[in-house]
Order: structure tokens, then C-alpha cells, then sequence
């Protein structure tokens, strides 16, 4: 029996974010490391690399940090949201190109040991197709850039956080 005077248990931590989850920066850079090695060999996506910078990696590795809930480098550092969009203004990206974009992003992720956890995943995987999807409406003729446009966050979505059974 408790009594009218005791407190109630604290409320649980909150999930930590899907960056800290998936290991924090170093696993987002060897992620994006990974993945653009692949995209230099690949028939469909190397043609549309074929200038990018030794830096891209880096830079997308912390776009994608920032979405994911880690430090706002990307924000400070290139401009947010909306010089992304500026990076695929009229370059035609295809749905077969955006698909194998993805698959090829997640080949790198079971390689490198990012979390491979059903909840993780799905979250990961929703943000993978959201972005691309728009990647591809933003590389369309007639496509502009809103300087407003906030960055997006993605979270754990339905599932609310990690499975821990």
C-alpha cells in the first residue's frame, strides 16, 4: 500500500535520437564513405558523380547527422535545407536512379555495421525514401529553392524508439 504523499516513479529517458543510435558521426562518415566508394563503380549513379568533390561524403554525412538528430554542422557549415535542394536543382534525377540510390545506401550501412535493429531500420529506410523521393521532385525542370525552408528531423516514427524487448 502507498500513501498519499509518495511520488510517482520519474517518467523513462526519451529514446535516445536515431544519430546517437546508429553510433554517432564516425558511423554516419563511414556510412557515406562506404556508400559513395559504391556509387563510383555503379553503372546507373557514377555518370551522375563523376565531378563530385573528395568532400561530398563528408558534407552528406552531415546532412544526414542533422536529420537524424546530431550537431547542426551541416546548417552552419553549407546553409541547411536549402543549399541541399540548390545541389539538385536541374539534374533530372530518375525514379530508376533514386531507387538504386537507396538500395546502394543501405548495402552500405549492413556493411559498415550500422544498426540493423527492425526499428532503427524502418526509420532509417522511411527517411532514405522520403529524401530521395524529394531529391528527385527537386532535380525536376521548373523546381526552386524555398531560402526559408526549415531542415528536416526525422525521429523513430511510429514505433517511438528501439525495441527493448
Amino acid at each position: 500500500m502507498t500513501s498519499a504523499s509518495s511520488t510517482p516513479p520519474p517518467p523513462p529517458p526519451p529514446p535516445p535520437t536515431l544519430y546517437e543510435w546508429a553510433g554517432g558521426m564516425p558511423a554516419i562518415e563511414r556510412l557515406m564513405d562506404a556508400f559513395y566508394r559504391k556509387v563510383r563503380q555503379d553503372a546507373v549513379l557514377a555518370p551522375i558523380f563523376a565531378h563530385m568533390s573528395d568532400e561530398h561524403p563528408r558534407h552528406v554525412a552531415h546532412f544526414v547527422a542533422e536529420v537524424l538528430g546530431g550537431p547542426t554542422l551541416y546548417t552552419k557549415e553549407r546553409g541547411g535545407h536549402p543549399h541541399m535542394i540548390t545541389r539538385h536543382l536541374d539534374r533530372h534525377l530518375t525514379q530508376p536512379q533514386r531507387a538504386q540510390w537507396v538500395r546502394l545506401l543501405l548495402e552500405s550501412a549492413d556493411e559498415v555495421g550500422v544498426p540493423d535493429d527492425p526499428e532503427f531500420r524502418s526509420a532509417l529506410v522511411a527517411y532514405l525514401e522520403w529524401g530521395s523521393r524529394l531529391a528527385v521532385l527537386n532535380s525536376q525542370p521548373g523546381a526552386s529553392v524555398d531560402p526559408g525552408a526549415p531542415m528536416p528531423h526525422w525521429g523513430w516514427g511510429v514505433p517511438g524508439g528501439p525495441y527493448r524487448g
